[in-house]
Formats: C-alpha cells, structure tokens, sequence
C-alpha cells in the first residue's frame, strides 16, 4: 500500500510544470490568553491575479507542514491550529492543468486519495483546527477548509463555490460527504448541483455565513485578527458555536430527488457529473464519511478519464484563456482612442447598445433615429435602467447623474455624430437601408471614426462597398440579450484596414465582452451553425416526424433550451431571414422551411403555447398544428439526432475550410459565450469527435487527440 508521501511523489513526476503552493507554519500567542496557535498560510508567491492551487506538490507541502503541527499539537506546544490564504484568495482548489495530464485511471484515483489523506489530516489532529476563509475559495479550496473544526468568513469574500459539478466533476476532496452532514442536504444540493449548473453561480461572503458553512463572519479590513480573537473565545468557552439539526429523514430524500429533477432538467442525463454527485450525498445520509470518501475518489477517477470532464477544461481554458487574447488580432498599439460614441436606431437592440458602451466606456453616447418619438423612447430607456442600477445599489447616485448627462440623442445625424470616434448602426436588417444609413454616416463623422454594423447574417463588404473609405468599416455583432452573452462577433470585411480592427478589439475588450474574429462569410459564425442545426429540425418536421420528437431528439445533447424554444426567443420572422441569407449562399445545404414561413405569415410568435394548468409546459399551439403541412417520413429520434449532428459537423468542416476563423477552437468558443452550448459539450466539436461524428462525415476528428479528450 503506497503512502500518501509516494502518491504525490508519483503524481508530481507527472505534472512538472506545476505552480507550487507552499504551506508556511507561524506561531504567535493568541489574544486572552488562550495559549499558543499554529497558523498555516496557503500562498503561491505570486500576488491575487495568479490563485493559489492544489497541484501534487503543493498537496505534499502542505502534509509535510501538518506533520510538524501534528508532531507539536502531541507534545501540548500549540492548542489549536489554522488554516489561511496570502492576500485576497484562500484557494482555488486542484490545479487542472494537472488533471489534464493523466492518462490511466489508478492515476486518477491517486489525486483522489491524495487530497483526502492530506485534508482529513486536520480533523484528526489532538487539537482543534480553524479555517480562515479571507478571500476567493472553490473547489478544492473550499473543502479543506470543511476538513477543518470550524470557520470564518471575510464579508468581502467575492466568489466561493463548488464548481466542479460545471466543469464535469464531482467535489472530491471532502465536499459531497461533508458538506451535507455539516448544512443539510437541501442546501448541499444547492452549492453543489444547482449554482453550478446555472453557469457556476458564486456565492458572497454574507451567503456563506447564511448557509452555514462558516461558522462567524468578519469584515475584510481586520478580517484576520477579528477571525484570532473570536478563536481565543471559542476555545475559553466565552463562544458557544451552534449549528442545526440535520433532517437525516425525508427532507434529505426529498433534497437528493430535487437535484435530481434540477440535472434532469439542465443536462437532460447527457453529462454524468450531477447524477454521481448526488450518488455520494444521498449515501452519505448515515454519516459515515469515510465511506463517503471513498465514493469521491471512485467518481473522480472515473470522470477523469471520461470525455465530459476533459471538455469541461478545454472548454474552461477557451473562456478564460483564448477568450482574453482573440486569435488574429492586430497588434493593440494600433487602436484609436474612442471618447464619443454614436448609435443609429433607438430601438431595443440599439437602446441595449447605447446602455452597454455608456456603462463599460463612460463616454458621450448619442442614439438618432428617424422621429424624435424614436429617439426619447431610446434615450428614456437607457435612463430607466440607470435608475434601475440605482435602485439595486449598484451603482451611487452620483454614478446615475453622470451616466444619465452623458446620453442624448438627436434627429440630425450631423450634430450627433460630427466628434464621434465609433458609430454603430442597429437598424432594419435589410442591405439597401444599412448601406444608406453607413452613407450619411459618412458625410459627417469624422475621417478616423469607425463605421461599426450590429449586422447578423448580411456582408459587412457589401455594406461597405459604396463608402469613400470601405477600410473603416467592422462588423460588430452582438447577441441577444446583450447585458447576458458575452460574443462578440468581430468581422473583417475585405478593405478593412488593421487600424480599425484594433480598434473594435480594443472597444470590445472595454466593453468586457469575449471578441472572436471571423472572416465576411454568410451569417458569421454562431447563425451559420445554428440556422443548419434548427434547418435540419425543420427538415425532418417538414418531412413528417412529429415536432416532438424532432425536439426530443437533441435532447441528450443538454443544450440550454430546445430548438424550437430557442427559434421563440430569436423570433421566427428573424430565424426565417437568416435562413433565407443562408439559402441564398449555400442553397444545397440551407433550406427555407414552408412551414416557417406559414408560422411567420400567420403572425405567430413560435410554435408553442404556455397555459398555466400545464404548469406554463410548452405545448404545440394547436393554431400551428394546422398550418403545418407534413411528408409522411417519420424518423426515430436517433435517426434525428445522426442527422442533425452530421448536418453540424459537415458545416463546421466548411467553416474551418473556408477560413471562417482561425481554428476549431474559436468555433467552440463561440457557441459557449454565444449561444449558451454547455461546457460538457466543449462548445461541439470535442462531442462530435468523441461521439465520432467527425470521422463519420469528414474523415478527420477536429482536434487532436488529447485536445479535450483523454492523451492516447
């Protein structure tokens, strides 16, 4: 039987590269004269923007500093010990570049072991222990602070969550077996499963306390000795900590089947995570932790080596990674500054524009439009949500008066946007009305202000092409709603000059939005690939299978909401344009659905109803049910699944053909910040190599092996 000393040695030879967390050991007398204390302090030596983490030798650090607090707490040197991070982060938990390096299960199952044999070192000391959670803590982070006795929060903790549920884990370290038999299982379930599974929903200092996690809560500015006094009362006997009854009953069946119902409903069984994480919290209702652990270490192992997990992190590193340094934009020297902005159109999209460079930029923003009704509808929209920020203590009064004096609009384009440095259009999506917008934008902006289109499907080289200066115009596309997906569409039209492109990077990275460039090609890219995904739903409908089953089909692929739900959302009349770009384009592979287009003339916003004695359930609109005019070819929902995902992989392989974007990965990246695609899926195209699609229908995988997946 290895020891855990061995294990971390054997895990480490694996992961040279990684960013060591050392464990310091300092001693001081505590205040009141409670006696003598051990405090450990968790720090990389980098400052707050590089996260303490838990890599195979920051595992061993840590052991070997419990092994001197251990060896004093036996002799009677010290009466409690601590456990705290460097300056405004505890821990962030394993180090997944790690993980992504294991190759075999029984390695795997090691870093399982590992953590567990490190942290329940702390609860099994003569004396006891204390975590200090002084700043940001996830995952593994939050779990060695659980192995601990007791704790303490700092109110201006930011962000402190399991998230691992999210990323295609389970917590493994302690979290699944502990945290329900310290807060109950109803609130277990809700740290574990449902914040992570609503995008890896954070919780704030205040929300720790709440739920019981932490045992007191303290301000940020003296969090520490604050933390140190009231240990001095806990162990005097002058604090008494309380905690709840755990309902070790119904109430925790109810809690795991709940859970259930909320991974049913967000992954639809497609990603295993949720499932064996409330396999390990309904097991661990008698308490026994160690059975519990060993639960952990089984599913961690085993996700670890499935594909969900490993498209988890690809899909995690483009987010935080590819998404901060787009591929293929110009140097960051060359872009403009941008001190006016300009917005044609003051309806909704263009008023969520306005609201959204007025907030990120905190410049001058001028809104025009074709009647002054238009225009104090849009500029009255934008100060409505000012108050609404204001309301919420978002931002201060003071904020609210500057924000709201820094917004007008105007009827003509020439007062408005004479000093503009960035005008934007947000109009009809039609070419003869933007090419006519961007022409009298022309005569009176200035010659270095960029020409920026919110375009969906249409050529922004086209739109450019009757210009004096086509090289200043950048398509600029948003999605809806704006102040919730993160996507920028940047696209290059064909004249369109490095300057420029710079300076929509450089605006979009103010703007804190994940800016992918594209080339000019129909529809970009998240329409392109979800009009032939909902054109190939449309297909087999038309056809003859029932809508039911067409919906259901893709259901394994635990995307955010249906096809047909998400065609609602867009609006039919505008899933109907792109399709008939699209059509245009590529007429082989796009089709323009009769039945859309009887939905849209018949003036119907999608094609289901919500009755509230159907708990607001979609149902099909029985008015729809008699528009549709169906084939008599029924296929089974397996059939519709191969069918829609061929569809995909074939117009992804096209895209990366014709240069749409650089890689597979910016691909992925858009569908996750713009279109909601779950991390488990890495965006797509890790799902369709693994499910081997891409083989089927290209010949090729789209990434490497060992690109999100397990190395050969």
């Amino acid at each position: 039987m290895s020891t855990t000393a061995e294990l971390l040695k054997g895990a480490a030879e694996l992961f040279p590269d990684e960013v060591v967390t050392q464990a310091h050991v300092r001693h001081f007398d505590l205040p009141l004269g409670a006696g003598r204390f051990a405090l450990i302090t968790l720090d990389n030596g980098f400052d707050h923007t590089k996260p303490t983490t838990f890599g195979p030798q920051s595992l061993a650090n840590l052991n070997t500093a419990i092994d001197q607090v251990e060896a004093e707490a036996a002799n009677g040197e010290i009466v409690a010990a601590g456990l705290t991070g460097k300056p405004f982060i505890f821990a962030v938990g394993a180090d997944l570049k790690g993980v992504e390096l294991l190759k075999k299960h029984d390695e795997a199952l090691a870093i399982g072991k590992g953590g567990h044999d490190v942290f329940k070192r702390l609860s099994a000391l003569a004396v006891p222990t204390f975590a200090y959670y002084n700043g940001a803590a996830m995952g593994g982070g939050v779990e060695v602070g659980l192995h601990c006795t007791y704790r303490t929060v700092s109110k201006a903790l930011p962000a402190f969550s399991l998230p691992e549920v999210f990323l295609g884990l389970v917590p493994g370290w302690g979290g699944c077996a502990i945290l329900p038999n310290l807060i109950g299982a109803e609130k277990a379930v809700q740290v574990i499963i449902e914040n992570s599974l609503n995008q890896n929903r954070q919780l704030k200092g205040k929300q720790v306390f709440e739920l019981g996690i932490a045992d007191a809560i303290f301000e940020g500015a003296d969090f520490l000795e604050q933390s140190l006094i009231w240990t001095a009362g806990v162990l005097n006997g002058t604090v008494t900590v309380e905690r709840p009854e755990i309902d070790r009953g119904e109430g925790w069946d109810a809690a795991v089947a709940k859970g259930r119902a909320i991974a049913d409903s967000k992954v639809h069984g497609a990603a295993p995570a949720a499932y064996r994480a409330l396999d390990i919290i309904e097991a661990a209702k008698d308490g026994d932790l160690q059975k519990g652990f060993d639960a952990e270490d089984q599913a961690l192992a085993d996700l670890i080596m499935g594909g969900e997990l490993r498209s988890g992190i690809y899909a995690f590193n483009l987010v935080q990674k590819r998404g901060k340094r787009p591929a293929g934009a110009p140097d960051k020297s060359l872009a403009r500054p941008v001190t006016k902005v300009g917005v044609v159109g003051a309806g909704l999209m263009a008023s969520q524009l306005a609201l959204l460079f007025l907030r990120r930029l905190e410049v001058p923003v001028v809104l025009t439009d074709i009647d002054q009704e238009r225009v104090d509808k849009g500029v009255g929209y934008v100060h409505g949500e000012i108050e609404k920020l204001l309301g919420k203590g978002r931002i201060n009064q003071d904020k609210a008066n500057r924000l709201k004096g820094l917004v007008s609009g105007v009827l003509d384009k020439a007062e408005g946007f004479a000093d503009a440095d960035f005008v934007i259009e947000a109009v009809f999506e039609e070419m003869s009305v933007k090419q006519k917008v961007f022409a009298e934008v022309e005569a009176v902006a200035p010659a270095h202000a960029i020409l920026a289109t919110n375009t969906s499907s249409l050529s922004v080289s086209e739109m450019a092409s009757k210009l004096r200066h086509p090289e200043r115009v950048v398509g600029f596309h948003f999605f809806n709603p704006v102040a919730v997906l993160p996507l920028l569409e940047i696209v290059k039209g064909e004249q369109t000059d490095d300057a420029s492109l710079a300076t929509a990077f450089g605006v979009a990275k103010k703007l804190k939005k994940t800016a992918v460039l594209t080339k000019d090609a129909p529809a970009f890219v998240v329409n392109r690939i979800l009009t032939r995904f909902m054109g190939e739903i449309q297909n087999v409908i038309d056809e003859g299978t029932s809508v039911e089953t067409a919906e259901k089909a893709v259901e394994p692929l635990g995307l955010p909401m249906s096809p047909l739900v998400l065609l609602e959302l867009v609006g039919p009349a505008i899933g109907l344009h792109v399709s008939e770009t699209l059509n245009r384009a590529f007429p082989e592979r796009f089709t323009v659905s009769p039945n859309l287009k009887a939905v849209v003339e018949a003036g119907k916003r999608g094609f289901y109803v919500y009755k509230p004695e159907n708990g607001f359930k979609p149902e099909l609109d029985p008015e729809v049910a008699a528009l549709l005019k169906q084939g008599d070819s029924v296929l089974t929902e397996q059939q519709v699944r191969d069918r829609v995902l061929d569809a995909v992989a074939q117009e992804i392989g096209l895209m990366l053909e014709e240069g749409v974007v650089a890689e597979a990965q910016d691909i992925d990246l858009c569908l996750i910040t713009g279109a909601g695609w779950p991390f488990h899926l890495g965006g797509i195209t890790p799902y369709l190599d693994r499910e081997g699609v891409s083989e089927r229908v290209n010949g090729k995988r789209f990434l490497a092996q060992g690109v999100a997946s397990v190395p050969a």
